[in-house]
């Protein structure tokens, strides 16, 4: 009867796990050898530190001292400051009161805007209205673009001449505000009414400086459809909605202001009040709705606030021929 063999054991299947540890323990190895070599550079982290307070300390060369406490160094070299209470030291800066010549330098330019556009303004094609703060020319898309085009026709070419004579001769900031209905627009160019109206006021920016407005001076501000001016339910108030608004600002810190709201949705008392040495806060800015529908924004407790050219200014309409516009 043939013996049975019996089956040994393979001396082989476990040789990984010499290898496993072989490399575990060359690993642990070099991780204690570059420890071990490692030292603190004192010098780098004072120059790292001087550097920071270069870069922090602002105009004087003073930085802010972030704490009042005793400062404790550490056996590294870095100082920490404990206990006491964080100090504010932010320079306030002081807002310049609009001067009478700053208004009447805004009215000049309203006057001449008026007498320049008087058919169309007549007409209903293009409003003017001013403050204290701002000279806005609001006109109608219809005036200037071909349907759902952003860039003006040649007729409106003069248009855009007169407006840059009179803007030329001045150092006033400019914006230029572009809205649109609210008429769902979808296309490779334009993949929603943002970017047609921000498109139509970088158009007018350019087509200015290429008629001598200093490129400075102007910044392009796209709205899409929503700051209407009238109801997008009917054809009369979509018309009013794509228009086109150049606002001419007092300086370059009202322009500012005006632009995070829009010209026509935030009240002249508003932005006086965001310009002065006190600092209006947000807070003190509330949204409203007016009788037509419209939000507009004001300081609040001041019923009688709302800004007039917002309620006031015509609605524009497309019923005669481009050149005779310009006339």
């Amino acid at each position: 009867m043939p013996r049975r063999l019996v089956e040994s054991e393979d001396l082989h299947s476990q040789r990984w796990v010499i290898s496993y540890a072989d490399f575990i323990t060359l690993l642990f190895a070099f991780f204690v050898v570059m420890y071990a070599i490692s030292s603190v550079n004192e010098e780098k982290y004072k120059q790292v530190a001087e550097s920071l307070s270069g870069v922090f300390a602002g105009e004087s060369g003073e930085g802010d001292t972030p704490l009042d406490g005793e400062p404790e160094t550490d056996p590294q070299g870095i100082t920490q400051y404990t206990g006491g209470l964080r100090q504010d030291h932010r320079r306030s800066v002081a807002i310049v009161p609009p001067r009478p010549e700053n208004s009447a330098e805004l009215q000049a330019i309203g006057d001449q805007l008026e007498v320049q556009f008087r058919k169309l303004i007549r007409d209903g094609h293009m409003a003017v209205q001013s403050n204290d703060l701002w000279v806005a020319l609001e006109m109608g898309s219809h005036l200037l673009y071909p349907e759902g085009g952003d860039l003006p026709t040649v007729l409106a070419d003069p248009i855009f001449e007169r407006i840059a004579v009179i803007l030329r001769d001045t150092n006033n900031p400019v914006l230029v505000e572009g809205y649109t209905d609210n008429q769902f627009i979808s296309t490779d160019k334009y993949p929603s009414n943002w970017e047609l109206s921000a498109a139509r006021a970088a158009g007018i920016v350019r087509i200015l400086q290429l008629n001598g407005v200093n490129p400075s001076r102007m910044t392009a501000a796209g709205y899409g459809e929503y700051a209407p001016r009238g109801d997008n339910g009917t054809a009369v108030g979509q018309r009013a909605n794509r228009r086109v608004v150049i606002v001419i600002a007092r300086d370059r810190r009202t322009q500012r202001v005006v632009a995070a709201y829009g010209s026509e949705q935030v009240s002249e008392d508003a932005v006086s009040g965001l310009l002065t040495d006190s600092a209006l806060p947000q807070s003190d800015i509330e949204q409203v709705q007016t009788e037509d529908g419209r939000i507009v924004f004001r300081r609040k407790n001041q019923p009688d606030a709302l800004d007039v050219r917002t309620l006031t200014s015509p609605a524009l309409t497309d019923d005669a021929a481009v050149q005779e516009r310009t006339e």
